[in-house]
């Protein structure tokens, strides 16, 4: 069997450690805020070349909480890709603010930049920007077009952990006025259950999400805001910890992977979504016509794959607004992309393997 991402492979060089670090935790009873939760904000702030990290429960928590920290007007507008995970759109829609979708480019995971410029208007007070597959979004050029406006850039980077936007010339996390990532275990850097972190350079930003994760103030027993309650566990952050060491080794490993995809798949049946320079290939995604047969296929041949996603965001059942207008791009994506296999453990001849197989489609 090729499979899709193969985790405990990956951590093997590390299991011992984590059960000896839980073991610790367990005969300490730090199981929250434990030392290793402050650890890790410290180490990922400086992975991502940031002043603030604040770890919280898991990503969908961490748009809530990035989002709430702006203090938006209840008629405030949030822009959101219409090809995104779920999580992205229902953020601003639980807080009551209205979502505005706009298409995807042909052929990729950014934003098709002239409906960006349609969409945005007197309202808009937010656009989240999703590394969507870990591919960077265009940030650079975004700003270009609020340049004046009171916009705020949320950057959704829970598929990018250390991908680099080269036009800025600054890692993700580090661009918007606020990032959001997900440890959720498939991710490039990934716990072993649900966690998160927001990452910001803004003192202000900084402190409203920290009062905001802690149940609305710093201090245990006071509340300023309305909050919630979103921490990460110490025992996932020990986890964090060590994996955090590996991350950009196995990030080379995935866009080796890529190129090996790339040079090798030959069928004008198939297309490669494109990808920018500094992705660090959370998913590679091929477009087909033919995915169905390509299932089939792959089934047979014990190869995983998997569709990230099959419904975009306006044939969601929640936005009836959206169900009867098209974004062609992002539908497209969604029902002909599929995702190969991507673990960074991968063999040459597995690789190869899968080339070959849709060569011969």
């Amino acid at each position: 069997m090729i499979k899709f991402f193969d985790i405990k492979k990956q951590d093997k060089k590390f299991h011992n450690k984590i059960l000896s670090k839980i073991n610790n935790i367990i005969l300490n009873s730090t199981f929250i805020d434990g030392k290793e939760v402050s650890s890790f904000e410290e180490k990922f702030k400086r992975f991502c070349n940031v002043k603030h990290c604040i770890t919280v429960g898991n990503g969908t928590d961490a748009l809530l909480i990035a989002l709430k920290s702006l203090n938006l007007k209840k008629d405030s507008e949030v822009i959101v890709p219409a090809m995104t995970w779920k999580s992205t759109a229902l953020a601003p829609l639980n807080l009551g603010l209205k979502v505005k979708l706009v298409d995807t480019e042909k052929k990729s995971s950014n934003f098709d930049l002239d409906d960006l410029k349609k969409k945005i208007s007197k309202d808009t007070r937010v656009i989240i920007v999703v590394h969507l597959y870990g591919n960077p979004g265009d940030i650079k050029e975004i700003k270009k077009i609020i340049k004046g406006k009171k916009i705020h850039i949320i950057e959704d980077a829970a598929q990018a952990h250390g991908a680099f936007d080269f036009s800025l010339k600054k890692k993700i996390g580090s661009i918007g006025d606020i990032a959001c990532f997900s440890f959720y275990p498939g991710k490039n850097l990934g716990a072993y259950g649900d966690g998160g972190c927001i990452t910001t350079n803004n003192d202000r930003f900084n402190k409203n999400i920290r009062m905001i994760k802690n149940l609305g103030s710093l201090d245990k027993y006071d509340c300023e805001v309305p909050g919630i309650n979103s921490r990460l566990d110490t025992i996932q952050a020990a986890i964090l910890n060590l994996k955090l060491k590996d991350l950009n080794k196995n990030n080379k490993k995935r866009v080796k992977i890529a190129k090996i995809y790339k040079r090798n798949i030959v069928n004008n049946k198939i297309e490669i979504l494109n990808y920018k320079r500094g992705c660090v290939y959370h998913q590679f995604i091929i477009l087909s016509k033919i995915k169905k047969k390509i299932i089939e296929i792959f089934k047979k041949e014990k190869i995983q794959f998997a569709q990230h996603y099959p419904i975009s965001i306006n044939k969601l059942k929640i936005f009836k607004k959206y169900q009867n207008k098209t974004f062609k791009n992002s539908e497209f994506l969604s029902k002909f992309g599929l995702s190969l296999p991507i673990d960074p453990n991968l063999k040459h001849h597995q690789i190869l393997k899968v080339c070959q197989i849709l060569n011969k489609l």
